[in-house]
């Protein structure tokens, strides 16, 4: 990477534009998007370790489409083990969905529509054959006690679990396009645009959308060595770190981030050695950290991934409430440049609104973009979805150094230690994260943010990730030229 201008200050991502230059890429389907480090990611996109962003559902998601996210610290380990289970054995190109018996009432179906972006769940007999499948649209004129029995419908086609082709784990995603192809056309047929799943035996397995037919030959799941969808779990540098670190590890957890807000300090160097002496196979990541120093004592000691960012992100008060942080296109660009050096990768942690910004971290050099708060208002975080007094959906997010947080981590303590320890919020205790209508679920937005990389790459000239930072051009522009390139809805006059 180079830039067209010197700049003379540090930058946000704001601050910088990404300048054409002669490409032979013709097609933004010719680009690879795979993370340039160990973590087997085919997108460079991560779901932050906050509790009211990644869940089981949205490691699952994340995973399908070639992403990774991060199981928060504060769960129990027993937690991580049962939702690294539950992933595990999600399938790989279709999705998954809520089960209820045809007795079960509409009102039991209606506290769950909601949950998935499909908006439909699948009413199965006692031993799990399809019954018929329930939308919204199917249970709004219904009492809220009639049985699921009486609204569900039967008239949708089932899609054999063998016609998605979901043995061939390995193929490319293009090779898929005659079969999803063939599937989406059956949906078409049906007038629906979604349908269930179902074994030889005609056990429910899922549903298939004209949507997810169409991913399914665009991304390539991010699994592992068996073929499993992959999972991310965060681990702390208090208390029993070589205990859970190896607990993760014995759970199956593919790849372990060793976090806490301030990254370069001597404790996490210490339980950076412990984990890497537990997990000697699986890739560390470490964080977070702004420097080149930072980056250099991490990988030494032991992380083959360092996190960067402190104060960017939409629910941390760390740079009102210390004045500590950095502006994270320039930490992204020195801390990379360190990195690289030592054989290493960092991961662009906050401060992603766009997918510009998502663009030129990775023209920057970061190997991967984590996403926080953006990602928390879609159908697929753990949060209870929830409307506003304007009729519109929206989650409730928080920042992990928020006094929430603060309170849910130190349950087990005496209530006044755990008051002590409130007294240092550096977050949002409640925020607001409206879905958009028109990119309700993490899948949405990853096609969002993956369009805009793809076409960033072939503006560039680039046909991977390595390409794009060693070719990328990045300009520095006033407020003025930043405003200058958003879309307006209405007239300026």
């Amino acid at each position: 990477m180079r830039f067209l201008n010197t700049p003379v200050t540090d930058l946000t991502y704001d601050d910088a534009f990404l300048v054409p230059s002669s490409s032979a890429t013709s097609s933004r389907f010719d680009v690879d998007l795979a993370a340039p480090d160990p973590t087997g990611s085919t997108i460079p996109l991560v779901a932050a370790n906050m509790t009211a962003v990644t869940g089981k559902r949205m490691v699952e998601s994340m995973a399908r489409r070639g992403g990774l996210a991060v199981l928060p610290q504060d769960l129990p380990l027993e937690v991580v083990a049962r939702e690294t289970d539950w992933v595990k054995a999600r399938p790989l190109r279709f999705l998954s969905a809520r089960t209820f018996r045809a007795e079960d009432t509409v009102h039991d179906a209606r506290t769950r529509l909601g949950e998935y972006a499909h908006g439909s769940v699948l009413v199965v007999d006692d031993d799990g054959r399809l019954l018929g499948l329930v939308q919204e649209p199917d249970c709004q004129e219904a009492d809220s006690g009639a049985s699921l029995r009486s609204v569900m419908r039967t008239d949708l086609p089932a899609i054999p679990e063998q016609d998605l082709a979901v043995e061939g784990i390995g193929a490319a995603p293009s090779s898929l396009v005659p079969t999803m192809a063939a599937v989406s056309q059956r949906l078409a047929q049906s007038g629906t645009e979604v349908a269930p799943v179902v074994s030889a035996e005609g056990i429910a397995l899922g549903v298939i959308t004209s949507q997810a037919a169409v991913r399914a030959t665009i991304y390539a799941p991010s699994t592992d060595a068996d073929g499993r969808l992959r999972v991310a779990a965060a681990i702390g540098i208090n208390g029993d770190v070589e205990g859970r670190a190896r607990a993760l590890v014995e759970a199956g957890v593919d790849v372990l981030v060793v976090d806490t807000a301030h990254g370069h300090q001597r404790k996490m160097l210490q339980a950076l050695e412990t984990v890497r002496t537990v997990a000697a196979s699986r890739p560390i990541v470490a964080g977070n950290v702004v420097t080149a120093d930072g980056v250099r004592d991490l990988l030494g000691a032991g992380a083959d991934i360092v996190k960067v960012g402190v104060g960017p992100g939409a629910m941390c008060t760390t740079r009102m409430m210390t004045a500590v942080g950095r502006p994270q296109l320039s930490a992204v660009l020195e801390c990379a440049e360190a990195a690289a050096e030592l054989g290493g990768s960092v991961w662009a942690d906050g401060g992603v609104k766009h997918p510009r910004d998502a663009a030129l971290a990775l023209a920057a050099g970061a190997s991967q973009v984590m996403v926080g708060s953006w990602f928390a208002g879609t159908h697929e975080s753990p949060g209870e979805l929830r409307r506003a007094a304007d009729g519109r959906l929206y989650k409730e997010s928080f920042g992990m150094a928020s006094t929430r947080a603060v309170l849910a981590r130190t349950e087990g303590l005496e209530a006044f230690e755990r008051s002590r320890r409130a007294m240092f919020e550096e977050g949002i205790s409640s925020s607001r994260m409206y879905l958009d209508p028109r990119r309700p679920g993490v899948e949405d937005l990853i096609d969002h943010l993956t369009a805009g990389v793809r076409s960033s790459m072939t503006y560039a000239g680039a046909s991977n990730l390595p390409e794009f930072a060693d070719r990328a051009v990045l300009g520095i522009q006033s407020r003025s030229g930043y405003e200058e390139g958003r879309a307006r809805s209405e007239s300026w006059s």
